[in-house]
């Protein structure tokens, strides 16, 4: 076996196109509870985040009971009301069916909440692909290590074992903070530059990189070729 026995993904913005979904769905939460609107950018940077700390970002001066409200509104927007599509980026499916023929644990490490992962799994027909998946309604939210130590915990697994891929700041961070190997994609809600100043093994411009990285690097590993 290779280094990288388990490969960790993010969910929005790494393995499927969500941002538009995400922020239409804050914005309606917004305008329900007819606070200050907030912009496009401001919404996008905290797509990673677990829900409540994202909204708590966008509003640090209001209290938890508003929190508790737009975490409502959001949720009931995401799950009943919103129709925008989401789409898994091309070649997401091809590369965990790899990943999966060779033996690789795999995970999900999300800032989304448990109801809204298991509808964007049934969606999308990946549930199978899964070894484990942790939201941030189940534990710390992401830059804090405690996810992704709790999914090494329970698949067995050690940091020098793992890595993480991740389109934000906050994946980068929670693998620093974990002790494991992280691997960006740029292709998501954070620039390149932020995400490099987190010190990944190498950041990808798409899934097909991403594929082709994965299985050369995992490759070069198992022969113990640096």
């Amino acid at each position: 076996m290779n280094d990288y026995e388990l490969i960790v993904f993010d969910w929005d913005g790494t393995l499927i196109d969500s941002e538009a979904r995400i922020v239409n769905c804050m914005r309606a939460a917004i305008r329900d509870l007819q606070l200050p609107a907030r912009s496009q950018d401001e919404m996008r940077n905290v797509i990673g985040l677990g829900l409540h700390e994202a909204l708590s970002t966008l509003y640090p001066d209001d209290d938890h009971a508003m929190y508790a409200k737009l975490v409502e509104r959001y949720r009931h927007h995401f799950l009943f009301e919103d129709a925008t599509p989401s789409e898994l980026f091309e070649g997401v499916e091809a590369l965990l069916s790899e990943l999966r023929d060779r033996g690789h644990f795999i995970a999900i490490a999300t800032g989304k909440g448990r109801v809204g992962l298991d509808k964007a799994l049934d969606e999308t027909g990946l549930h199978a692909y899964f070894d484990y998946t942790r939201c941030a309604d189940e534990t710390r939210s992401k830059p804090h290590p405690q996810m992704l130590e709790e999914i090494m915990e329970r698949l067995g697994m050690t940091p020098q074992q793992t890595i993480m891929i991740g389109d934000t700041e906050f994946d980068m961070q929670m693998a620093n903070n974990a002790g494991t190997a992280a691997l960006a994609v740029s292709y998501g809600v954070h620039e390149k530059q932020r995400l490099l100043a987190c010190n990944p093994l190498a950041c990808v411009d798409d899934v097909t990189a991403m594929h082709s990285w994965l299985i050369d690097n995992n490759s070069r590993k198992a022969q113990g070729i640096k």
